[in-house]
């Protein structure tokens, strides 16, 4: 299925690059925004506030060093 994929990726690629025509492009350009997921709006609450705390503690400077972090987690890494 992979080299399929690929296939069909490389004939759309050729495809657009012979495109002439403006509105058939525009439309592309149309599909591919409303394709476009914001991951914000699909994680959980729990998460964003995860996220959230993070980066008031990161601004705050409540950071660890890297090494630190590894010596914890290193095992999950």
């Amino acid at each position: 299925m992979g080299d399929t994929l690929q296939h069909k990726k490389i004939e759309l690629i050729q495809w657009l690059s012979t495109l002439d025509d403006l509105s058939i492009i525009e439309k592309i350009i149309q599909l591919r925004k409303t394709e476009e997921t914001d991951w914000w709006h699909e994680i959980s609450t729990a998460e964003k506030e995860s996220i959230e705390k993070g980066l008031t503690d990161a601004n705050a400077g409540k950071l660890k060093p890297h090494s630190e972090a590894r010596k914890l987690y290193g095992k999950w890494l």
